[in-house]
């Protein structure tokens, strides 16, 4: 929440507020209750759900198996940074592996970037390098319509990249499944801006739970990558492709928060 204030000498600001441990105002009602079930493909790893939510100690977590054949997704980690001061150097192969996925399994794809800045980097050099590969992308402003019509984009019988930014609004709730997508490519790790407000965040987090890092950056970041990858696979008789553009990938701290019935392939 975002509030406009104005101070006794008459400069305004901004006071935002942000409820990023909601345990103490979910607690209660989570007591009130005789028993509760919570789902979704991206409560992992579960004692972080259990610690932000406010769940009991005796809550018991479960991890159904995926009902998805790992031969149906094909995940390939490409050694490349993404990191802000490398990204120009590799600029070049990350849009070259792009265009060497489509030109191998043309159709649709959606490619994650870390920022609009860097979205439009990489969809400028993927035209100036391999013009023939249709793009489209997301815009900074979208209304209801213009989402409308850059998912109309993908129709089953289209071919192209489109272009979006991570966490954003195509990253989930987005279900486009046969042949309307293919495969993605993840451009990013997903984590959260090393800033002010996040450093603050972390300092609380590492206060409250002891793993600051993880619950401020490394958690929430390898949700929205993990949401994003579960675009391409919706149904059992859909096959795809998942290209995560980051060497980082290779470590397992990172590898170990992907899904457990990838099959990953690094290049």
């Amino acid at each position: 929440m975002v509030m406009k204030v104005q101070w006794a000498h008459g400069d305004e600001g901004a006071l935002t507020l942000r409820n990023i441990v909601p345990a103490h105002f979910i607690r209660p009602r989570m007591e009130a209750a005789d028993s509760m079930v919570l789902f979704s493909a991206t409560l992992n790893p579960a004692d972080y759900y259990i610690n932000l939510l406010g769940l009991p100690d005796s809550t018991q977590a479960m991890d159904v198996p995926c009902p998805f054949d790992p031969a149906q997704l094909a995940v390939r980690i490409h050694a490349l940074s993404t990191r802000r001061d490398d990204r120009l150097l590799t600029l070049d192969a990350l849009v070259d592996v792009m265009a060497a996925q489509f030109e191998q399994q043309p159709g649709n794809y959606l490619a994650f970037f870390s920022s609009f800045d860097y979205l439009e980097l990489a969809q400028s050099r993927l035209l100036a390098r391999h013009p023939r590969v249709p793009v489209w992308a997301q815009q900074r402003q979208m209304n209801e319509a213009a989402r409308h019509v850059f998912l109309r984009q993908f129709d089953a019988q289209g071919q192209g990249i489109g272009f979006a930014v991570l966490g954003g609004v195509f990253g989930e709730g987005v279900d486009l499944p046969g042949k309307r997508l293919i495969g993605a490519f993840i451009a990013t790790l997903g984590l959260p801006q090393f800033d002010a407000v996040n450093n603050a965040i972390c300092e609380r987090m590492q206060a409250l739970f002891g793993r600051g890092h993880d619950y401020t950056y490394l958690f929430p970041g390898m949700q929205k990558v993990v949401q994003a990858a579960g675009r391409v696979i919706r149904t059992p008789t859909d096959t795809g492709a998942v290209l995560l553009l980051d060497e980082r990938y290779r470590e397992h701290r990172y590898r170990s928060r992907l899904p457990g019935w990838w099959r990953i392939a690094m290049v």
